[in-house]
């Protein structure tokens, strides 16, 4: 194991920026230059999007057209290729904070606010002590990778999510949600159909400070409601929850 006092970074390493900066700009190249060579079929298939412009692909000599193609593909491939490496999550992890970068956005969370860490599905998500989320972050890191580094550096890391049987399915007009949640909810279930990501994430944030924790599946909401915000008599507080201060 390594040493305490050295951070553990996990992020999709060499073989991701390969992918990114070289992989998707060689097919992108290929895909160009096939669609170049193609262009005079695809402009009389009826259904060919942008049928115009193989038109004017298939009109172009030979060699220029497949230049193009190739340039154009592999500019493509580029423009993909840093769109993802943008998205790139890098989890650095020592025994006082865990530190989440994206792209040029990064946010520190501190180990003793922290309760429970787990993957659910693609995402990470780690809790405090109102089992609340302190982050949920999606991306494709390995889940025993990440295990290792939580572990390793004494964070209370869980083989899934503790409150898992806790959420329902929401469905409009269902009972048992703080007032305002229902029309949160409406509006970001318009959000995912659409697929607006941003507003997505914004509704999430608006629905925590309610007290509602969301997941989805799919594009289907289920929600459960974090300890301060269950009805009954004096409901736990955060400062009351036992976070394992290994």
């Amino acid at each position: 194991m390594d040493g305490y006092g050295v951070p553990t970074r996990v992020d999709g390493g060499a073989a991701e920026l390969a992918v990114l900066w070289v992989g998707l700009p060689a097919a992108g190249a290929g895909a160009g230059a096939l669609l170049a060579r193609f262009a005079g079929w695809i402009a009389e298939l009826p259904w060919a999007p942008v049928q115009q412009l193989f038109e004017v692909v298939d009109r172009l000599p030979d060699p220029q057209a497949g230049i193009g193609g190739l340039a154009v593909g592999a500019l493509g491939g580029l423009v993909l290729g840093a769109m993802g490496a943008a998205d790139r999550l890098v989890v650095t992890v020592d025994v006082e904070r865990v530190r989440l970068r994206r792209g040029g956005a990064e946010r520190d969370v501190e180990r003793r606010a922290t309760w429970a860490v787990f993957v659910d599905g693609k995402d990470l998500v780690l809790l405090g002590g109102d089992d609340e989320e302190l982050a949920r972050e999606r991306s494709d890191l390995s889940a025993g990778r990440l295990s290792d580094a939580f572990r390793g550096r004494g964070w209370p890391w869980t083989d899934g999510d503790p409150h898992r049987d806790a959420y329902r399915r929401w469905v409009p007009g269902l009972p048992g949600l703080p007032s305002g949640a229902d029309a949160l909810l409406r509006a970001r279930q318009r959000a995912l159909d659409r697929e607006k990501g941003g507003e997505v994430r914004e509704l999430r944030v608006e629905l925590a400070r309610l007290g509602v924790v969301v997941r989805d599946d799919g594009k289907r909401q289920y929600w459960r409601l974090t300890r301060s915000a269950i009805p009954g008599p004096d409901p736990a507080t955060s400062g009351e929850r036992e976070v394992d201060e290994r």
